[in-house]
């Protein structure tokens, strides 16, 4: 279980880092608006990304179970995280100047009522927010080996990614000075490239069954040994 979480951690990490609206308006809310309002829009942020992943679970359920039997499965959720990371790749290709002053422009309101519905609706309309999710769902039934590996993945991903957010809210005015429209562009790029990667892998893993069922009984063999060794 516990190596089930720290697999996860970096992952939450990576989407907190995702050069977005959301992120620019989190940023901004914290700078004009202070630590409560920012909190506020964070959570109904969070609370799009849960209902995205209540989705994703319900969607997939029937089919996860069939991941370990049939490791082909792993190539739908391997396509899933490289549409994903084309699409953000391609996105990256417009000029970052226009599209920082327009994330700027977003009006922060100071009601908390409104911030809340703002971050929802804000995180909520971009449908590739759960196309993500349902890839790294499976992702996380193929790397997590624990039962409930899955849920646990996908909810210490999660609270990796809500904690992240605090930091950002804590030093958004030094990280928002810092966010130079170069290195948004940079960062973007290198984090569709890094979740096109883990696409890829998924998807590989998928096509090389044989490889997937080695390294899985590796794992299961792992498990025993930590657990005849001394606390």
């Amino acid at each position: 279980m516990f190596d089930d979480i720290l697999t996860a951690v970096p992952f939450g990490i990576i989407l907190a880092f995702t050069i977005g609206p959301v992120f620019f308006v989190l940023l901004e809310t914290s700078a004009t608006k202070g630590f409560r309002a920012a909190l506020i829009f964070d959570l109904g942020v969070i609370f799009a990304d849960i209902i995205f992943i209540l989705i994703a679970f319900y969607s997939t359920n029937n089919l996860r179970g069939k991941i370990g039997n049939d490791p082909s499965f792993l190539i739908f959720g391997g396509a899933l995280l490289i549409v994903y990371g084309i699409i953000s790749f391609i996105k990256t290709s417009k000029s970052f100047r226009s599209i920082v002053k327009e994330y700027h422009k977003v009006e922060i309101q100071k009601d908390y009522g409104k911030l809340f519905i703002k971050g929802f609706l804000l995180n909520f309309i971009n449908i590739g927010v759960l196309l993500g999710w349902l890839g790294f769902i499976v992702l996380g039934d193929s790397l997590t080996t624990s039962k409930n590996g899955g849920a646990i993945f996908i909810i210490s991903m999660l609270s990796a990614y809500f904690i992240s957010d605090l930091v950002k809210i804590l030093i958004a005015k030094r990280l928002k000075a810092k966010l130079t429209p170069r290195l948004i562009f940079k960062t973007k790029k290198i984090i569709a490239i890094v979740i096109f990667g883990f696409g890829i892998l998924l998807f590989l893993q998928g096509l090389f069954p044989e490889a997937y069922e080695k390294n899985k009984e590796k794992l299961e063999q792992i498990s025993p040994i930590k657990e005849k060794l001394p606390e």
